[in-house]
């Protein structure tokens, strides 16, 4: 683009409306170098962090086509697919296409787990221009024939990897097949490793790439801290950090991320004890209760949000100044999809990272995966100096998270992320059964 503006884009004068309503003036980089290849109707693969604008980037190209074929959608039908790995994202997905789209006469779909279908199947009866769901759910309405596949004419995988994280690989292959072959596909990915590539192989037609920010680089503004504590000083530590707040009011939104759900609930319950107004949410809540949560922070009546990483990536809400891996996360790629809840559409963020001795060996691979060396903070009053040594000290990272307990009593070794193990133990999880060979199905239209 010569002229950096939404202006200067070849899009409709509802969509420039919506968005000069929202007081957006300018894209983003992903926007400015993805909405004209899509206009031009190219398959893309993209590779952009969170908070860099990708809803946008593929949301005002789809609604320019949707505006410029104006027809209406059959029953049950859907004429584009967003497939999502949480609820969260997808409820924020089908916002930013009605906010958008807010001119144009447009259906969008929203289809997730955890509540009841029944109104899923009404809003499906007529057809959808827009239909935003996570693969569970979408292969439920699918094998009960509440919808039809043939007429997606764009098909958008968002956050792939997060979907190879959590095992969707299978569900994916599955609703591909169901898909037309003459159609758009646009997958966006925050990294962009082997996985990543080989299904974008198979899914993508010619496409062209983008690559915002290399992959595994974390957000350019958000500062970044390591601080070496006990485990049994954490939540010392971590309401020291958080507790200046006199009246107890919220004066900020700061993310804490823990490993366990458990752990995640005590934790919120701990801080409000100690005047920290917080919540917890994490994949045992109901949907319900978790959007109760999120409403919560966003409108500041809690100043904390105790999550689990099944919230890292779909959680978006402006503001939030500080996160807190209170458990440094198994994968290393959590930690890149954690710390970029903060520093979104250009602000300034801080995120802090606590290593007990158990997790020298996790900061160690998300250090390689990063490729840089994250800041040392020692001027807390809990900082354990024996856990700086064993991370600086080479010679002992070999022990790391083998004998971190107390005696020296011999532990398992844990399996490393690069030693011939994934971080999760190295276990396959073997995802349910394919479809039966694809058939036709009668739809009451």
């Amino acid at each position: 683009m010569t002229d950096s503006s939404f202006e200067a884009l070849p899009l409709a004068a509802p969509l420039k409306r919506a968005l000069s309503e929202k007081g957006y003036t300018t894209p983003s980089p992903i926007q400015a170098a993805a909405i004209p290849l899509l206009l031009e109707g190219h398959d893309l693969l993209a590779c952009a962090q969170t908070g860099t604008g990708k809803t946008a980037a593929f949301a005002l190209p789809i609604l320019q086509r949707l505006h410029d074929d104006k027809r209406k959608p059959r029953p049950y039908s859907v004429r584009t697919l967003v497939l999502t790995p949480t609820r969260e994202l997808a409820v924020q997905i089908a916002d930013s296409f009605k906010t958008y789209g807010k001119h144009m006469r447009l259906s969008v779909g929203l289809v997730y787990g955890g509540v009841s279908q029944r109104p899923q199947e009404r809003a499906l009866k007529d057809g959808v221009d827009v239909l935003v769901a996570t693969p569970g759910r979408l292969l439920d309405l699918y094998q009960q024939n509440c919808m039809d596949l043939d007429e997606v004419e764009t098909f958008v995988l968002d956050e792939a990897d997060h979907m190879l994280d959590m095992v969707f690989i299978h569900d994916l292959r599955r609703i591909a097949k169901e898909l037309p072959e003459n159609r758009q596909t646009l997958l966006f990915s925050a990294t962009m490793a082997g996985q990543i590539a080989e299904l974008a192989g198979k899914l993508l037609r010619s496409p062209r790439e983008i690559r915002i920010a290399p992959a595994a680089t974390t957000a350019e503004k958000v500062e970044q801290k390591i601080l070496f504590v006990q485990q049994e000083n954490k939540r010392a530590l971590l309401t020291h950090m958080l507790g200046e707040h006199g009246d107890g009011k919220p004066a900020e939104l700061r993310l804490v991320f823990t490993k366990t759900k458990h752990g995640a609930n005590r934790l919120a319950t701990q801080l409000s004890k100690d005047g920290i107004p917080a919540d917890a949410i994490h994949g045992n809540k109901t949907q319900a209760a978790r959007q109760k949560a999120l409403n919560r922070f966003r409108n500041g009546e809690i100043s904390v949000l105790v999550a689990t990483d099944v919230a890292a990536r779909g959680i978006d809400v402006k503001d939030v100044t500080l996160v807190v891996n209170y458990d440094l996360p198994m994968e290393p790629d959590s930690y890149v999809h954690r710390i970029g809840r903060t520093a979104r559409a250009g602000a300034s963020g801080l995120a802090v990272s606590f290593c007990s001795s158990e997790e020298v060996y996790l900061l160690n691979a998300i250090g390689r995966l990063i490729r840089q060396d994250i800041p040392i903070d020692a001027e807390h009053p809990y900082h354990a100096e024996p856990v700086a040594i064993r991370y600086r000290n080479p010679s002992k990272r070999r022990d790391d998270g083998r004998n971190a307990n107390k005696g020296g009593q011999h532990r398992k070794r844990p399996n490393r992320p690069g030693r011939g193990h994934t971080a999760s133990g190295g276990k396959r999880v073997n995802g349910p059964k394919s479809f039966a060979s694809s058939r036709r199905k009668s739809f009451a239209r």
